[in-house]
């Protein structure tokens, strides 16, 4: 597995100097994927990426798996994922040229990254490959991630240039109705009606942003922002704010639905759903994100087993 809990997991790599850790960005359309996490006899994200960095790793060797900021579902697509990943440095002369290595024994990353790009399939890009600062995790430091699902609601349905990231919903929809749903989401809550059930995960979750923006006549935007999202909360969101917005259910249905804590069936199709970015605190309080938030896993742990 990709991300772990464990208390074992080193925040900081460690070693006399021969691990660094590297941090990637990368988009990538989420159509012909099982998901991000790699699973056996599956195309997924996970899989694909670990298996190009195999071949071309930016460093030596590989010290690890990857550890992704956000696990996306089958059909998700990112534009703004973001993954770390421990690399063992070169040590003395290398054998190659064409791999210029700098004093801290790691290869010019600009070109790790098109070396990359030369293997990944076209679906998949890195963006960026970087030196993580000091204490940066991609899952634990992440203060924030942010997504975005596109819907179309023209009577045609959505163009076939925009099929594979925008969901067609032919009936009208009041932005301002939705908007007024999404509102009496917002805070602190147990969303366990809009997650799909994990054993010994919690469904506690801070929603720091649900609004939706008519970007064209035929095309509207939901923006929704958090801490974390549990298992297929964004999109049961998004599907309980359309019935709003064609009229099937009143503006409080949503509510009620977060209150009652019985899971809702709504759930739009993933196709629609992007991961736009995923923020980070300034690089000296990095070390401290992490911290807290494995201390929370763990505390929500023990709560769970009591």
């Amino acid at each position: 597995m990709t991300e772990t809990s464990s208390r074992s997991e080193p925040a900081i790599p460690s070693g006399e100097g021969g691990l660094a850790r590297l941090r990637i960005d990368l988009a990538y359309d989420g159509t012909d994927f099982s998901g991000w996490a790699r699973q056996p006899g599956r195309r997924t994200v996970q899989g694909v990426l670990e298996d190009a960095l195999s071949k071309q790793p930016p460093g030596a060797s590989l010290a690890g798996s990857v550890v992704v900021a956000g696990r996306t579902d089958a059909g998700v697509h990112a534009a703004g994922q973001v993954v770390h990943v421990d690399v063992t440095r070169f040590a003395g002369e290398t054998q190659s040229r064409t791999t210029p290595v700098s004093p801290d024994g790691l290869p010019d990353l600009d070109r790790a990254r098109h070396r990359l790009n030369r293997v990944l399939p076209a679906d998949v890009r890195v963006l960026r490959v970087s030196r993580a600062p000091a204490g940066f995790d991609a899952r634990f430091s992440a203060a924030k991630r942010h997504y975005r699902y596109q819907v179309s609601d023209a009577p045609w349905g959505v163009s076939p240039l925009r099929r594979r990231d925008t969901l067609a919903w032919t009936r009208p929809l009041d932005v301002e109705a939705m908007n007024e749903a999404a509102s009496q989401l917002l805070g602190l809550h147990d969303f366990a009606a809009f997650c799909k059930k994990r054993e010994g995960a919690t469904t506690i979750r801070e929603l720091l942003e649900l609004s939706w923006q008519r970007v064209d006549d035929y095309e509207l935007h939901m923006s929704v922002s958090a801490d974390a999202f549990c298992h297929s909360m964004v999109r049961s969101l998004v599907g309980a704010l359309l019935w709003v917005g064609d009229g099937r259910r009143a503006v409080n249905w949503p509510a009620e639905v977060l209150k009652s804590r019985e899971r809702s069936s709504v759930v739009a199709p993933a196709h629609g759903l992007t991961l736009v970015k995923v923020d980070y605190p300034p690089d000296d309080q990095l070390a401290l994100r992490a911290e807290k938030t494995r201390d929370l896993r763990d505390l929500n742990d023990v709560e769970r087993s009591r």
